[in-house]
């Protein structure tokens, strides 16, 4: 069995981090997004994977994931030249993917789920098609399944005015083979993209296997700020380590679950945990609360700061009010100007949102 995860899109959502980057590696818990998904495509056995890349952010996340090597992993990076639906993604992959069976894993997802139960599942039941769904409270912002008592999905509809059930497609699926026929017999949809929902519809009608596997724990579509930073709290909750790695002085106090990087430097700071610092981090005179995730390379001097997400290279220092709920980006700086009168100074990018209270 092979795997593909779909790395590609303009992540409009996440502007203007997205200008310069691959929403799949924007980081939570200082781990880009897309390596949550190849860890656990491999933690299930799965060691050939197949990565859609798109032209704008392809270099970016080839760079940064490498050949798997870190994962124990074999990775095949598949360019897609034009966003034309996840249907087309497995249309390119196609030549990767042969007459293998295969995981397809939307990359900015996070799904708490153990994958390989997904797998055994499909392979017991000899399915054409198995899709993972989670209950939802607005299915109408999804593509939502209906499904009979035993969980043979009876229908797909995307995005419906009036749902038929509460299940939304989670973006984890599992196909055989004859997923390849399904595409080549649908068109393109209104929007003018190839819908892996008319894909599986297909094979349902058709009178293929297809079914559905309930998920139990947690699912995070991470393409606003807030689902990224809901997302952050939930793998620090679950999955952090205290490890101090770095240099404490002793004015510091440290409490909860707190993971400090090799040569970071706090000093006379307080850090409530959960919370994850980086490598070679300066903080110095901070308050950094739980839910904060600091990455590598960071400067925070005289900061307040709790639930948010600092990228890599950023530097923030001299600010007076406390930081909330807030994503920060790669080399931002966010200081006090001295100027007088007192005054607010901004350089904003496209698609920013600034709340000042």
């Amino acid at each position: 069995m092979k795997a593909i995860i779909l790395s590609g899109g303009k992540g409009t959502r996440l502007r203007p981090l997205t200008y310069t980057g691959a929403k799949q590696l924007v980081p939570v818990a200082n781990k880009p997004i897309l390596w949550y998904g190849i860890e656990s495509i491999v933690a299930a056995g799965i060691s050939e994977i197949g990565i859609i890349i798109s032209p704008e952010t392809g270099g970016e996340v080839q760079t940064k994931t490498g050949n798997g090597d870190r994962f124990g992993a074999n990775i095949t990076y598949i360019p897609q030249d034009k966003p034309l639906g996840l249907a087309h993604a497995v249309k390119v992959a196609q030549p990767f993917l042969g007459d293998s069976p295969f995981v397809m894993y939307l990359g900015d997802n996070l799904v708490q789920s153990e994958l390989d139960l997904f797998i055994d599942k499909f392979k017991a039941q000899h399915l054409d098609a198995l899709t993972l769904l989670c209950e939802v409270e607005n299915p109408s912002a999804f593509g939502v399944a209906r499904v009979d008592a035993n969980g043979k999905v009876l229908e797909l509809i995307e995005k419906p005015q009036n749902p038929p059930s509460n299940l939304a497609l989670v973006g984890v699926y599992l196909f055989s083979p004859k997923i390849h026929q399904a595409i080549a017999n649908i068109q393109p949809s209104p929007r003018g993209e190839l819908e892996i929902t008319d894909a599986i519809q297909y094979l349902i009608d058709q009178q293929e296997a297809v079914a559905s596997h309930r998920l139990t724990g947690w699912w995070l579509d991470t393409g606003k700020k807030d689902d990224l930073l809901a997302a952050n709290q939930i793998i620090l909750d679950t999955c952090l380590e205290s490890t101090h790695e770095g240099t404490i002085d002793d004015q510091s106090k440290i409490s909860g679950r707190v993971h400090v990087g090799q040569n970071s430097q706090i000093t006379n700071s307080m850090i409530r945990g959960p919370v994850t610092i980086g490598k070679n981090c300066k903080i110095q005179n901070c308050f950094i609360g739980p839910y904060s995730s600091i990455a590598d390379n960071t400067t925070l001097i005289d900061i307040d700061i709790e639930h948010s997400v600092v990228l890599q290279g950023a530097t923030l220092e001299g600010i007076s009010s406390r930081i909330v709920d807030s994503l920060i980006g790669e080399r931002a700086h966010l200081k006090v100007a001295p100027q007088r009168p007192k005054a607010l100074r901004f350089m904003i990018g496209d698609d920013s949102q600034i709340e000042l209270t």
